[in-house]
């Protein structure tokens, strides 16, 4: 088919270009020197929604969420009727037109191309301007294409951009459905999964499969169509065209002619003016949390009802929105240089993007923001106080908002009575679901008490008051007794590197729990309480003399008390002068820095001496003790070199072996916000950027009760129940109603843990058993679990939930819609179970309940 005539006017069109060109100009102008990103953020959003291209040039490999897995975004441009790749390795008989440069910055990824006819900027862009939440919530990123003549002569131009649904699913082969819409004057494209399994994938290696992705474009310049991927680049390469109708072949699995949603911008001709056309890729994640047993809206929600308001508000704030990421990114480039030179500088500005797409930003029931970091390729874990606490520098600086909404799920659970210790929370649970950790969980109760305490004071320092932390004074005042009893000299346990195992009279834990009662003691005096201001502060000055006396080894500090010939990073005590709590001598900062120097290695500052390993951001933390520039620098480069020359494609990663530059470790996460704390100590410029936080925030909702649960289908917590199972995969209809289990074990639930009446030793364990429905009048009927580790339940052979990762204690599953639908008093119902267990403990059980939960 011919695609429609959709040019803009001409005036309108060079209006629109010449904008696009004057807000790049200061970013292209700046000196992007060699520095080689080891991945380039694109569509940035949040952990599930995070895209990146993970190769020298955009054209070299198909676009990657920070998992690895294929989150394909294709573009092309045909120029005289001779198509070139733009984005993505396919089609590999279309040839890449070259690429000249990629740029990093703060909110975008900038990539020129060019031969002999034409030149191409294009141009990705996520508004995550820190002191507007509803800029940086928006779930979407632009693309943009500025196109210009090379020769001078005028060049037939149009341009394709396409969006897998695999985008929309957590394994390919999920099914998804589309659909074609408007907003407005905006084609809105969209594609998901057609089982909504809201919230119903958690853990590390997870993606998004509920809501809705979209590609959405003004329909005044594009033309918009849904198809087979190969059938819309087939068109497109045959003559620049998409398909007049979408593909009616749907749900199908998402890698089944893997479904695509597709553009196409005829440009016209393109000659000495520049012309320039764009798109948003977004996600509706409907619910973005899950926080004890309440599904939390994402932010934005707060401000737009809907999808289609967001998309028109947006396409209305384009220009505003681009113009103002400029002047961000010119700024920040600008400070960072200022505090830390220009190799730090880049790092920002790789760092930045990759900090907040490492969290979910949620709105609670009273309108307050709530985030939520996710222990990326670590173990998944959600609001993990040992992640927020290196991640928090970016939100002290840039968003004091921010970072009192990182707090706040782990200040909110740990008064809210369900945790029963003296001492602060290592986490909630696994991202997305908040669930707590009443056990106690992976416990570090020095380093996270710790923790807390300092990231309080710091965010009082932002804001000149203590008012966030008066609201929770008496839980602080908790934690800072257990450091007073228990931090100066530490027992075996973890501290943040726990990977390292647990260490006993750690030297550097105890830095902590000092500069936390000097922190503490800096909020007494803040809310005017004299006596304990003096009263704290000479404990940590005492505690402080202490520690200089034995963990003195000579030219430097040992890694534990007991250990000579030891040494360890003491990042920890950046926050002495950050906070101007002074505690420690200059001095004692310097002599640490002197001896970094002669045990650095060709790539970083190892973290201890038990390794070659290192952590990006404590090695930061720890440069930034230095007064001087240059020592700062000294530190920073060969982090620069590393992310340069690494080998290994990966969002920044935070641990490495500093001999080894091909080696990666935990990488995408949030902690890389921790290398902002360099600009910290620049008072001038920390208080430039706090100031223009203003937000109001306050009255943040509770956490829900306990839900009270009535069985309905017991489970094993009160009569266990008969199971036909095997540990050998079973056939592919295992969880059909009329599938022959007669030669499975039969045996008691639970197996494995809780109750262990059938031990479980395997990877792989399947379940069948069959009940009736019993009568009643069930308000809220749920699946009622305990599931350690990935878990999937059916009904009937209706997949009726799933869960990744693991719980604690039993609790409340969403039951599918479909499967719900079965659930008639009388009805006989087969319910089959598959568990998948990596690592740790096991067990799984599975029951019905009707679920009252606090309203």
């Amino acid at each position: 088919m011919k695609i429609p005539s959709l040019l803009l006017k001409k005036t309108e069109l060079a209006a629109a270009a010449l904008l696009a060109l004057s807000c790049l100009a200061p970013a292209l102008a700046q000196d992007a020197s060699a520095f080689r990103p080891p991945a380039v953020p694109l569509v940035t959003f949040n952990p599930l929604f995070s895209i990146w291209s993970e190769a020298d040039k955009l054209t070299d490999d198909t676009t990657r969420h920070w998992t690895r897995r294929e989150h394909p975004l294709v573009s092309m441009i045909r120029v005289d009727g001779q198509t070139f790749r733009l984005m993505g390795k396919d089609p590999i008989t279309v040839p890449a037109l070259p690429q000249v440069s990629v740029q990093v910055l703060p909110t975008r990824s900038i990539y020129h191309f060019a031969n002999e006819k034409i030149k191409v900027t294009m141009t990705f862009l996520s508004p995550m301007l820190p002191d507007d939440l509803n800029a940086l919530s928006r779930p979407l990123s632009y693309i943009t294409w500025d196109v210009v003549s090379a020769d001078g002569a005028q060049h037939k131009v149009v341009l394709y951009d396409s969006v897998s649904a695999l985008i929309a699913v957590n394994e390919p082969t999920e099914q998804v459905t589309w659909f074609r819409e408007t907003a407005g004057k905006l084609t809105v494209l969209k594609a998901g999964t057609f089982n909504q399994n809201l919230l119903g994938v958690s853990g590390d290696d997870a993606r998004i499969n509920w809501g809705y992705a979209y590609a959405v474009a003004p329909t005044a310049t594009s033309w918009g169509a849904i198809s087979s991927n190969k059938r819309l680049t087939d068109y497109f390469i045959a003559d620049g065209t998409l398909p007049a109708t979408i593909d009616a072949r749907r749900p199908r699995a998402a890698n089944e002619d893997q479904p695509t949603m597709a553009f196409v911008f005829d440009l016209g001709a393109v000659g000495a003016q520049p012309l320039s056309r764009h798109m948003m890729i977004a996600y509706d994640e409907i619910y973005s949390i899950k926080f004890f047993g309440k599904p939390l809206r994402p932010y934005w929600r707060n401000k737009w009802a809907t999808p289609a308001a967001l998309f028109q508000a947006s396409e209305k704030d384009y220009a505003t929105l681009t113009a103002r990421c400029v002047n961000f990114d010119d700024e920040m480039m600008a400070d960072m240089k200022s505090v830390g030179g220009d190799k730090y500088a880049q790092i920002c500005a790789l760092a930045y993007r990759q900090a907040i797409a490492g969290c979910g930003l949620a709105v609670d029931a009273n309108g307050q923001p709530m985030l939520f970091t996710k222990e990326n390729t670590s173990n998944g874990d959600i609001a993990t106080v040992d992640v927020i606490f290196p991640m928090d520098p970016i939100f002290v600086l840039f968003s004091p908002t921010l970072a009192k909404a990182s707090l706040v799920p782990i200040l909110n659970y740990a008064e809210s009575g369900r945790w029963k210790w003296p001492c602060a929370p290592h986490d909630l649970g696994t991202y997305p679901i908040a669930r707590g950790t009443d056990d106690g969980g992976e416990a570090m109760p020095v380093e996270e008490s710790g923790n807390m305490l300092i990231l309080c004071d710091a965010i009082a320092r932002a804001e000149g008051n203590a008012d966030f932390s008066t609201r929770y004074w008496k839980l602080l005042t908790t934690w800072v007794e257990y450091l007073v009893q228990y931090g100066l000299d530490p027992e075996e346990q973890l501290c943040t590197d726990d990977f390292m195992g647990h260490l006993a009279h750690n030297s550097n834990l105890s830095v902590k729990a000092i500069i936390a009662l000097a922190a503490y003691a800096d909020l007494c005096k803040m809310r005017g309480d004299t006596a304990g201001a003096e009263k704290y502060a000479k404990l940590a000055k005492d505690d402080a003399e202490h520690w200089m006396k034995v963990s003195n080894d000579g030219d430097h500090s040992r890694l534990a008390f007991d250990k000579p010939g030891t040494w360890s990073q003491k990042y920890n005590m950046a926050w002495n002068s950050i906070l101007k709590l002074n505690v420690f001598p200059a001095s004692t900062e310097q002599k640490e820095l002197d001896f970094y120097k002669t045990v650095m290695q060709p790539y970083g500052l190892p973290l201890d001496s038990r390794t070659k390993l290192t952590k990006t951001d404590w090695t930061i933390w720890s440069a930034s003790m230095a007064e001087t520039q240059p020592e700062f620098e000294f530190f920073v480069a060969p982090i620069y070199n590393y992310l340069t020359a690494t080998k290994s494609r990966s969002p920044i990663p935070d641990s490495y072996i500093t001999d080894n530059v091909d080696s990666d470790g935990m990488h995408a996460r949030p902690v890389i916000g921790g290398v902002f704390i360099r600009a910290l100590t620049n008072e001038a410029i920390w208080k430039k950027w706090a100031g223009r936080d203003k937000t109001k925030t306050g009255n943040w909702m509770p956490v829900p009760k306990k839900p009270i649960v009535t069985e309905v289908v017991p489970t094993a917590a009160t009569t266990p129940a008969m199971w036909r199972y095997t540990e050998d995969k079973p056939g592919d209809d295992w969880m059909k109603t009329g599938f022959d289990d007669v030669n499975w074990k039969l045996s008691l639930s639970s197996f494995g843990e809780p109750h262990e009446h059938t031990p479980w030793r395997s990877s792989n364990i399947w379940l069948r058993r069959e009940f009736t429905m019993p009568a009643g009048s069930f308000k809220n009927l749920k699946l009622w679990v305990y599931h350690d580790e990935d878990v999937e339940i059916y009904f009937n052979g209706i997949l009726a939930g799933q869960d990744s990762g693991f719980v604690t204690s039993y609790v409340p599953m969403e039951i599918t819609p479909a499967a719900r639908a079965l659930l008639k008093p009388g009805a006989k119902i087969t319910m089959a179970v598959h568990c998948l267990q990596t690592t740790g403990g096991q067990g799984i059980d599975v029951g019905l309940g009707d679920v009252k939960e606090d309203k």
